[in-house]
């Protein structure tokens, strides 16, 4: 685990956080609508046109990429005493299978929360899988009484 190193993703790595993403969505038994080449290409001019409010942080062996985050940073209706409120939203968690359990998600989630703190976020939130809520809430996260959500009509 030590030779992984979590880093900042650059452009060159987009790519890779396609691939990822593809990846990600194919084990979930989904079936894309557009061939990888093409996701790939939305997904890096997605990814430079959000790069200020989608952060994303990867795991990379020398120069394979094995896992990224993303922190989504969101501002807030202002309040008369505090003119700059953001929040943000962990994102697109994932690690590829052979390198889990090991603890780079971990290592991942950790590197957006301290982007969080950096930045000052008033709070982060996560829709996690059932399978990561153990770890979520050993890095602080908890379940909140006030936080809700609904679905919107697909």
């Amino acid at each position: 685990m030590a030779d992984i190193i979590v880093r900042p993703a650059q452009d060159d790595d987009l790519p890779a956080i396609a691939d990822l993403r593809w990846r990600w969505v194919r084990e979930n038994g989904e079936t894309p609508a557009v061939t990888r080449e093409e996701f790939a290409q939305s997904l890096a001019a997605w990814a430079r046109e959000n790069r200020t409010t989608h952060r994303c942080v990867v795991g990379v062996r020398e120069t394979t990429v094995l896992g990224m985050a993303w922190l989504a940073v969101l501002p807030r209706v202002p309040t008369p005493s505090v003119s700059r409120r953001l929040c943000g939203d962990v994102q697109c968690v994932y690690v590829v299978p052979d390198e889990r359990d090991g603890g780079l998600g971990g290592r991942l989630v950790d590197s957006v929360l301290r982007l969080a703190a950096e930045l000052r976020l008033e709070r982060v939130t996560v829709h996690s899988s059932p399978r990561a809520i153990r770890a979520y809430e050993r890095r602080g996260f908890a379940s909140s009484p006030r936080l809700l959500q609904v679905y919107s009509a697909e």
